[in-house]
């Protein structure tokens, strides 16, 4: 066997994602409260509002209205039937648009726009010359609107741990419109406005307010659709359910998740950990100014990937394979343990690893720092036995820092101190003092190289397809790690 199993790289990478997202003797308990808190700011709201009218326009844009029809008395002609048909909104230009976030919900108004349709007309009357003839033509025309305002006011519940968008507002307004006909007499043209320029007017309001209620309608579907748990392997799930409604300010928007790791494939049956202290908006600071997103990850995140851990059995590891294999050999002891070199001379050994309790792991401004204890019990290979000859208790600290590379969260990290008790032997009483260089050697030759490996080839950070990072960077204080990115599209044009 291998100094890892198989699974311990997803194991190191899983506490370590952890600082995204105390001692372990919590049990499972129920806590109405969430451990990771987005922030989107005004910065960040002003990017969605720009993406949502965009996609506005590109949706309104080759609208086709229902057709109109009606029937007119026109002097001199008498009563003529008018008919509109191929209505397509040609073009939209907005000139200006903003978000505006209160208690009341979150409203979007795009103002002084102006757009472009075209149309198809004909007309039948009946005329006498002996016997009544019907006469008819038909043409195209083209209409200019101005003054063109949307109003959308919406609210983002929490229902049953989901995002739910309601729209309590849906307003369009068209201030002005013209008609342009094509190669028509004077009288035909003032019938005509006569007849649909209010019809047009109302019919372009209600087409587009039903089409931006189809768009929201789309979105709150996708944000009902997503997941609750987010599978880490067959190891862990990663619980972003919502907890509680999202908090509305003036220029921001903060959503709480809870954020725990719980044993996979269980159910979210509750979260592992008593919240002691939640953050607020004001902690997802990101320096003078906010950036687009800020997300604050809270220590009892890593408590929680922790004890998934601990009672998954996976705090435990054979070493029998190291860079200097003599070290694993009793002749490499003969001069630190000189009762086990004489008892199994020359004989092969295993370090059987263990960790009675989950690493407890703590944030403050200058990173993190892991304190791990641990068990290590030297086993003899004598002939077809295995025989375990003594236990030595281990603690030690290891501090490292985060940092966001390409949508990836990877790190580093770095042994502080160790310390170390004779805790059981059967070949009595041996000093701790003289094993220390040899125990040294294997956590900075095999334990931390590995860990770093791993660390480097970093967690990928959930993005939404299509947007990546920019500007990214992690804050930590007392407790508490904070992304701060602003977002780009890749390619917007592959954006739907």
């Amino acid at each position: 066997m291998s100094f890892f199993p198989r699974s311990t790289g997803a194991l190191l990478i899983l506490l370590f994602i952890s600082l995204f997202s105390n001692p372990a003797t919590c049990q499972l308990q129920s806590a109405n409260t969430g451990f990771i808190s987005a922030v989107i700011s005004e910065k960040g709201l002003v990017f969605v509002k720009d993406f949502l009218v965009e996609q506005a326009i590109r949706s309104l844009t080759s609208l086709r209205l229902p057709d109109i029809e009606k029937s007119v008395k026109i002097p001199l002609i008498g009563g003529v039937h008018l008919a509109a048909s191929n209505i397509m909104l040609d073009n939209i230009d907005v000139s200006s648009s903003t978000i505006r976030p209160s208690d009341t919900g979150i409203q979007i108004v795009a103002s002084g726009a102006s757009a472009s349709l075209s149309l198809k007309w004909n007309y039948t009357y009946s005329t006498w010359f002996l016997i009544p003839v019907e006469v008819s033509d038909n043409g195209s025309a083209f209409v200019q609107v101005e003054g063109l305002e949307v109003r959308l006011t919406t609210r983002v519940d929490n229902q049953n741990g989901n995002l739910v968008l309601n729209v309590t507002q849906c307003v369009c307004h068209v201030e002005d419109i013209k008609i342009i006909l094509d190669g028509t007499a004077t009288w035909l043209y003032q019938g005509f406005v006569i007849a649909f320029e209010n019809r047009i007017r109302s019919t372009m309001e209600n087409s587009i307010m039903k089409k931006i209620r189809d768009g929201t309608g789309k979105l709150d579907s996708l944000l009902q659709a997503l997941p609750k748990q987010i599978d880490v392997g067959d190891i862990a799930a990663f619980n972003v359910t919502f907890v509680d409604d999202p908090v509305v300010k003036n220029s921001s928007i903060e959503f709480d998740v809870d954020g725990l790791f719980v044993p996979s494939p269980k159910a979210l049956v509750g979260n592992y950990l008593q919240k002691q202290s939640h953050s607020s908006i004001s902690s997802v600071y990101c320096g003078d100014s906010f950036n687009m997103l800020g997300i604050s990850v809270e220590e009892a995140v890593f408590d929680s990937a922790s004890l998934v851990l601990l009672e998954q059995g996976l705090f435990h590891w054979i070493v029998d394979k190291v860079p200097n294999q003599s070290l694993l050999n009793t002749a490499s002891w003969k001069f630190i343990i000189p009762q086990l070199f004489r008892k199994y001379p020359n004989d092969e050994m295993l370090l059987n690893i263990s960790l009675p309790s989950a690493p407890v792991i703590k944030i403050s401004q200058k990173g993190f720092v892991a304190m791990i204890f641990s068990e290590m019990i030297v086993e003899v290979l004598d002939g077809d036995d295995t025989i375990p000859v003594a236990c030595i208790s281990l603690g030690f600290t290891v501090s490292g820092a985060a940092e966001i590379s390409f949508n990836k969260l990877v790190g580093r990290a770095g042994l502080n101190d160790f310390s170390l008790s004779l805790k059981w032997s059967k070949i009595g009483n041996f000093k701790m003092f003289l094993i220390q260089g040899v125990i040294r050697v294997l956590l900075n030759t095999v334990v931390m190289p590995y860990i770093n490996i791993h660390l480097h080839k970093g967690f990928p950070i959930p993005v939404l397809h299509g947007l990546t990072l920019q500007n990214a960077r992690i804050i930590t204080t007392n407790s508490t790690m904070v992304l701060c990115s602003d977002v780009a599209f890749i390619n917007s044009s592959n954006i739907t």
